[in-house]
């Protein structure tokens, strides 16, 4: 079945640029021109992306991000006229899984739209070295499902983007191993990192935060120099 995807934009011309592009490689389409009405399609149907300007009228595309994060993990392919790496680190503590700048190449876009859905969707890695019988992860009080893409901490649940459950499950697949940045990313976002990409850094942050406020402790460790690790 096809994939659905909500294209939010002000700018009509860009959302129908956007909308012809992802309907060429077979996906389903539907339209916002600003956040409130992204948000009411939003809890009328089912996508399963998100691609979201930033500067609209009425509600900007932040605050519809923290609002989907609220109850979702949709992912978000976050895009805005604003180049600035403080913006682009807002934009992903938000909860946005990727960022893309105007002006871009529309067959970026949709590269990158197929990478988050393929990461939510198809995440594959190699089997963990701790499944159970029913193929769950645990790691004391923690739960990681691949098939169902969740999280849970004695029953409750975590709620994660499509980009920190990756993590998630990388690390937890391999605990106590020690994995760089540069491993993280190319692991995860399958693509060549940059070193001067400080984009694991903010994912790990938001990853950290949410396992410290259910687990009441330090999950994920920092190995300065090195890299990040579960610490059972």
């Amino acid at each position: 079945m096809a994939k659905k995807i909500l294209i939010v934009d002000d700018d009509r011309e860009i959302a129908n640029l956007i909308d012809i592009y992802l309907r060429n490689e077979g996906f389903e389409t539907a339209q916002a021109h600003d956040g409130e009405g992204a948000l009411e399609l939003l809890s009328l149907q089912e996508f399963h992306l998100l691609v979201l300007d930033i500067m609209m009228p009425k509600m900007d595309g932040m605050e519809v991000c923290r609002r989907v994060r609220e109850t979702g993990s949709i992912p978000i392919l976050m895009v805005s006229a604003k180049a600035e790496d403080m913006d682009k680190i807002l934009g992903l503590m938000t909860g946005a899984d990727d960022y893309v700048v105007k002006p871009f190449n529309p067959l970026e876009l949709v590269v990158r739209v197929k990478t988050l859905l393929r990461r939510a969707y198809q995440y594959g890695q190699q089997a963990p070295i701790a499944q159970d019988e029913d193929g769950l992860l645990k790691i004391n009080e923690l739960t990681v499902n691949k098939s169902t893409h969740s999280a849970e901490v004695d029953g409750r649940p975590v709620h994660l983007t499509s980009t920190e459950f990756g993590i998630l499950y990388l690390l937890a697949s391999n605990p106590g191993r020690v994995f760089s940045a540069e491993d993280i990313f190319q692991q995860v976002w399958k693509e060549k990192y940059f070193e001067s990409n400080n984009t694991v850094m903010v994912h790990i942050s938001k990853l950290r935060d949410k396992l410290e406020h259910e687990m009441g402790r330090k999950l994920i460790v920092t190995v300065w120099g090195v890299g990040y690790k579960i610490e059972t």
